[in-house]
Formats: C-alpha cells, structure tokens, sequence
C-alpha cells in the first residue's frame, strides 16, 4: 500500500511516518502543502491520502475537494488529521467527502484501525 503523508510541518510528516511503519506501512510519500499533494496525485499512484487540515495556501479540506472534483482520483480514500475536534469540522469534511477523520494526537493503534477502516 503506497500512502501520500501531507502535512506542512515537517515533524509531524516524521511522525506520521514513523507510526506507519510501526504499523507495517514503509511505502510513504510526503507533500508540504495541497498544492504539491495535488501535483503528485496526478503524476503517481497512491493508495490513500492522508493529510493535516490545517495548512497554507491549500488547506487539506481544500485538496479534499480538489480530490473528489478528479475524476481520476475521486475514489482515492481519504483520511483528515487535525488537531479541530469541533463538530461542525467533522460534519464539513464529511460532506467534501472525507473517508475517515483522526484528531491529534492519536496513536499507531488508532492510525492503524482509521485505516483498516477505511482500505477494509
């Protein structure tokens, strides 16, 4: 399973892959931003995407909703990360399409089973 990482601080690209290959996933790639995920969403295969909320200039739901709008890559499984437990963000990630939603801090045992879920 090849997995793209998207996150603009590189700490936590570092620890998203440390608790992925704790997990048994070593085929990582990363992007700093929406818009270089967004790039290589369209020049390689990823199984799942899984990106931080919070980030300038393309936010992650931003990249979400550029994701479902490709007809492309409209089934990619997606997974938010974000450190924003309110509602109201849920319910929004949900409607742009989110495949399942993680709030930090989180473990490798709720990583694992968000993924689980959503790869089946």
């Amino acid at each position: 399973m090849k997995i793209l990482v998207v996150d603009d601080f590189p700490s936590m690209r570092r620890i998203l892959r440390n608790l992925l290959n704790k997990i048994g996933i070593s085929d990582v790639d990363e992007a700093s931003d929406g818009a270089e995920a967004f790039a290589k969403l369209q020049t390689s295969k990823f199984d799942l995407v899984i990106s931080d909320w919070n980030m300038e200039p393309i936010t992650g739901l931003d990249l979400l909703r550029r994701v479902r709008g490709d007809a492309a890559i409209s089934t990619m499984p997606f997974i938010m990360v974000t450190a924003e437990s309110k509602t109201e963000n849920v319910i929004e990630a949900k409607k742009a399409g989110v495949n399942n939603y993680i709030v930090k801090p989180f473990t490798a045992d709720v990583l694992k089973a968000k993924i689980a879920a959503v790869m089946g």
